[in-house]
């Protein structure tokens, strides 16, 4: 797969989410909270790839294009804001959804300029075996990439390429201690919805199993 081809298939799979959250019903509170969770992940492992791989490539080789990239960078720097606040916003604030609606709208646009301008511009610089080349970068960079948002940290090597590897280990730690705040909030659930056997079914029980009752 080369590069363009990458991050479209990336694109599709955050515009899926987005057309998930808009037909959640307004209810639908813990099922909008991970449509979110994964929309924060597929965004920032995005934009770590791109940052650290693609936009310094499209640079390097076309100085035409530099200042697209910045504009482009620009783009991250605010929709990482928004994600890192959504990362820690509980579904229940206010503001939830308006923040989610807000984050949609950049991004699309975001993709729009991507897909229709920026995109047909790198592929008249760069050779289709080397948009492949650029495209096992990409595969290779995401398997390190941060899960998380990190807008403080910089965007442009080579400084993205040592911070985000720090940054990659910690949302390691975090995701591990997510899921495992979930899953033992699910037994907790099911533990609760469990029914209780009543007085006599527990007496009739001892006295199948013949053990003596009290006098």
């Amino acid at each position: 797969m080369d590069a363009i081809m990458l991050l479209k298939a990336d694109h599709k799979t955050v515009e899926q989410l987005f057309r998930k959250f808009e037909k959640a019903g307004d209810h639908a509170l813990a099922h909008k909270r991970r449509l979110v969770e994964q929309m924060v992940r597929e965004l920032s492992v995005h934009a770590a790839i791109e940052e650290q791989v693609f936009y310094p490539a499209v640079r390097a080789r076309a100085e035409a294009l530099s200042q697209d990239v910045l504009r482009a960078l620009e783009e991250h720097h605010v929709m990482k804001w928004v994600l890192s606040e959504l990362d820690v916003l509980p579904p229940e604030s206010e503001r939830f959804d308006a923040k989610v609606h807000v984050l949609m709208e950049s991004v699309r646009a975001h993709v729009t300029e991507e897909e229709q301008y920026l995109f047909p511009e790198v592929k008249k610089v760069f050779k289709p075996q080397e948009l492949r080349q650029m495209g096992e970068a990409l595969a290779q960079a995401k398997k390190a990439a941060p899960t998380h948002p990190h807008p403080a940290l910089p965007d442009s090597p080579p400084g993205n390429l040592l911070t985000g590897a720090v940054a990659a280990v910690m949302d390691m730690g975090r995701d591990a201690l997510r899921t495992a705040r979930r899953k033992a909030e699910t037994q907790v659930r099911k533990a609760a919805r469990r029914p209780l056997k009543k007085p006599l079914e527990s007496v009739a029980s001892l006295g199948r199993t013949g053990e003596s009752l009290p006098h």
